[in-house]
């Protein structure tokens, strides 16, 4: 049985309270379900630290490995890290926390590894790992924690990336569709895209600079040089994975339109309903259907680094132009 954020965090604080909180937990849950944001709460408790700054620079003794390349995976150097930053004793009164953030991304060895500090945890250590995906994590490391799975949120979420469906609403009743409709969408695709590699880039420096002030005059060069590094990749995922689900707001949208043709009344968009039935009384299945496979293509090339923006053009032509 899934649970809700707001019960499984009762359950929680009550073990707690009773001295009874496991030292691993396997929280999971589809986007949306507040995976991180119990684990923020749930280190909180323990380690007193504020749940806004769990998974910043700012949290102390709160330690997160997620991924960090261009392959979206959690190389064994970061769970090697994580164990070594665990060793050391804790401040008095407080606890460490460990959050692996996208467990399924762990690859075999990082897996092997972590097992390790699963089966003999450090003391005074809470172990979180996060996963929409818990299935394919293995049996080993899923039978050494409590599982809490949490049910996706009652209330309608809102989309990641508003301003793509705004765009896809403003031309969704244009009579004509053809190059010229396509290649404005195209623009404003990666105008928004654009817009998102800045945000990150910005809040990364930021949170850089929070760590050079804090750390300047505690560390050597060389460790602020790899701290740099480190939010270059930081924001290449993260970047990735914010394109990612703007990717899915496609697919979104276009189940939407699926789902109008066959008369089905769920709605991925409900604030895109009205466009979604429009467009459904303009394309048969079939030519739903060719659009979902140009965009499961764009997301093959995508995730084989095809360049973005030719990739991004070509299948907008085959999606949107007629």
């Amino acid at each position: 049985m899934a649970f809700s954020r707001t019960a499984a965090l009762r359950y929680l604080r009550r073990a707690h309270k009773q001295n009874r909180l496991a030292h691993a937990y396997l929280i999971s849950g589809s986007s949306g379900s507040g995976k991180r944001l119990l684990a923020a709460e749930l280190a909180s408790l323990v380690n007193g630290t504020e749940p806004g700054d769990v998974f910043s620079a700012r949290a102390r003794e709160i330690f997160v490995a997620e991924p960090e390349s261009k392959s979206r995976r959690i190389v064994i150097e970061q769970v090697r890290a994580l164990e070594h930053a665990l060793q050391m004793r804790a401040s008095a009164g407080r606890c460490k926390v460990a959050i692996i953030a996208e467990a399924d991304r762990l690859q075999p060895q990082a897996a092997n590894a972590f097992l390790k500090t699963l089966e003999e945890p450090p003391k005074d250590s809470l172990l979180l790992l996060l996963s929409a995906l818990p299935e394919v994590l293995p049996d080993t490391i899923v039978s050494r924690c409590i599982a809490i799975p949490l049910a996706s949120s009652d209330e309608e979420p809102m989309p990641q990336e508003p301003e793509l469906v705004e765009l896809l609403r403003s031309t969704a009743n244009e009579k004509r569709w053809g190059i010229e409709h396509a290649y404005r969408l195209t623009q404003g695709v990666q105008q928004l895209l654009g817009a998102i590699r800045e945000e990150i880039k910005a809040h990364n420096a930021d949170e850089l600079n929070l760590e050079e002030a804090r750390y300047r005059n505690s560390t050597d060069g060389a460790w602020l040089d790899e701290r740099e590094e480190y939010y270059k990749a930081l924001t290449e995922s993260l970047y990735l994975q914010r394109r990612a689900a703007l990717i899915e707001i496609l697919f979104e949208w276009w189940s939407d339109v699926l789902r109008a043709r066959t008369n089905v009344d769920r709605r991925d968009l409900p604030a895109a309903k009205q466009e979604t039935a429009a467009l459904a009384k303009r394309f048969t299945t079939a030519e739903v259907l060719h659009r979902i496979r140009r965009l499961e293509k764009l997301r093959d090339h995508l995730g084989r680094n095809i360049q973005e923006a030719l990739a991004i053009e070509v299948a907008f032509l085959g999606i949107f132009a007629s």
